[in-house]
């Protein structure tokens, strides 16, 4: 089996699991006591901070571990709005950042406070511009992750810091994705990151605040579980060991995927920025294909990758991310690929996919739609059906109007908000927006070529 979903999750690292071993027969007793055996578990921890904070670029005093990254981002956040609570009660985020952060600014909403969502290009990636123009005097505090968990854009981090330093603004950074591939560049006040995407063990998170940042002390965690702790910080510094090596592997083998894929797969969206990304992360999104489908398949090929398709969700609605960027969402397919991939696995990828994914638009060949023309509209009625099928219901009759001519695509699935306007994009074809239907919404596409 080739996991290629590490983006989620990263397989325990060696030295993780022998530093968990060891710590669990020397880090047992509590490292706030006195005695013997609590003065041996405070050493470890103090030396887990230190390894810790040298891979951050921070002092360790500023440092705190937490029992998950989405604890860190809750207990950051939440830390730091209070402590500047007299400044004001104003948020800013991304439209594309985990759903920790964005449940955090959920949170303020509902007690009250504002929030500024600054939007993405279809990159994944934002203007730093774009939270210069955000900042408000009543500005709390400003997030921004340092690259995307779904596509892996990296974002600018640095201009973005500079923007909110000039105008007093803490930023809080999540880290998660990218602290095992290096230090975040810039003047952040706040970093958050989580053990488990790096290869240490899951149910550890970092918290990192700048001295001089104010801050409201919530309770963390710590000494929850110190050989957890000890594994975390081992692996952090096992894998920056690595990673210079290991990213420019990857980079070439992820590169051959966004090359190839488009070249054995047609009509393919490969998405995020082809430049400043992450080592390891690629995704792409096939028109016509059930993203759930497609991820079962590819398990019974041997491959364990994700989707951000709203049939794999439990809400029925696509990827807040892939929404943001307005990019295809049903077929989305994301391979993230864990340190030490055989290149094997990805050519065996690479081969079998165009099969399945031949394979998976053939199951859903759905039948001639009804369609009905209505003066110079041709009227495609979907209601009821589940993307792709309204895409692929309106690829099959554009062609049968003349060019000028309109298709109204009637559908009541939520997915088909993004995906009919993402195969505009995609098939140079111009999308005219929606408009109010007795049932569902009204999709009006005219075509082009």
């Amino acid at each position: 089996m080739a996991y290629f979903d590490a983006a989620s999750a990263a397989p325990l690292h060696p030295v993780a699991r022998q530093a968990l071993l060891a710590s669990l027969d020397e880090g047992w007793a509590d490292p706030g006591r006195l005695y013997r055996e609590g003065r041996r578990a405070r050493i470890l921890v103090d030396a887990a901070r230190e390894a810790a904070a040298e891979a951050v670029g921070c002092r360790p005093d500023e440092l705190s571990f937490t029992s998950s990254g989405t604890r860190a981002v809750q207990a950051g956040v939440g830390g730091v709005l209070a402590g500047r609570r007299r400044i004001g009660r104003h948020l800013i985020v991304s439209s594309v950042e985990h759903s920790s952060v964005l449940h955090s600014a959920e949170a303020l909403e509902a007690d009250g406070g504002t929030v500024t969502r600054v939007p993405v290009a279809r990159s994944g990636a934002v203007a730093a511009g774009a939270y210069a123009e955000a900042l408000r005097s009543d500005t709390a505090l400003a997030c921004l992750q340092s690259a995307n968990h779904e596509v892996g854009t990296e974002q600018p981090v640095a201009a973005v810091a500079e923007e909110c330093r000039a105008a007093g603004v803490p930023l809080l950074v999540d880290a998660a994705q990218s602290l095992g591939w290096g230090r975040v560049d810039g003047d952040w006040s706040a970093l958050t990151a989580s053990a488990h995407k790096w290869g240490g063990p899951s149910g550890v998170g970092l918290l990192v605040v700048r001295k001089g940042v104010r801050y409201a002390a919530r309770e963390t965690e710590e000494f929850g579980n110190l050989p957890a702790i000890v594994a975390a910080a081992a692996s952090l510094r096992a894998v920056r060991a690595e990673a210079g090596r290991e990213a420019v592997r990857l980079r070439e083998l992820t590169e051959r995927i966004r090359v190839r894929v488009p070249e054995l797969v047609p009509d393919v969206e490969v998405v995020g920025d082809p430049r400043r990304r992450l080592p390891g992360i690629v995704t792409f999104s096939c028109l016509y294909v059930d993203g759930e489908a497609l991820l079962h398949e590819l398990d019974r090929e041997g491959f364990s990758v994700s989707s951000g398709s709203s049939c794999t969700s439990d809400t029925l609605t696509p990827s807040h991310v892939l929404r943001a960027m307005g990019v295809l969402s049903e077929g989305n397919v994301r391979v993230s690929l864990p340190a030490g991939v055989a290149e094997e696995d990805v050519e065996r990828f690479l081969a079998v996919l165009p099969g399945v994914v031949a394979g998976v638009r053939e199951k859903l060949g759905a039948p001639a739609p009804a369609t009905v023309v209505a003066e110079d509209v041709l009227v495609v009625d979907a209601l009821g059906k589940r993307c792709p099928i309204p895409v692929i219901e309106l690829a099959k009759v554009i062609g049968n109007v003349p060019v000028g001519g309109r298709v109204r695509v009637l559908s009541d699935d939520e997915a088909a908000r993004l995906d009919i306007p993402a195969w505009c994009e995609m098939r140079g074809q111009e999308y005219l927006g929606e408009e109010p239907a007795d049932k569902g919404t009204a999709y009006l596409v005219r075509r082009t070529s």
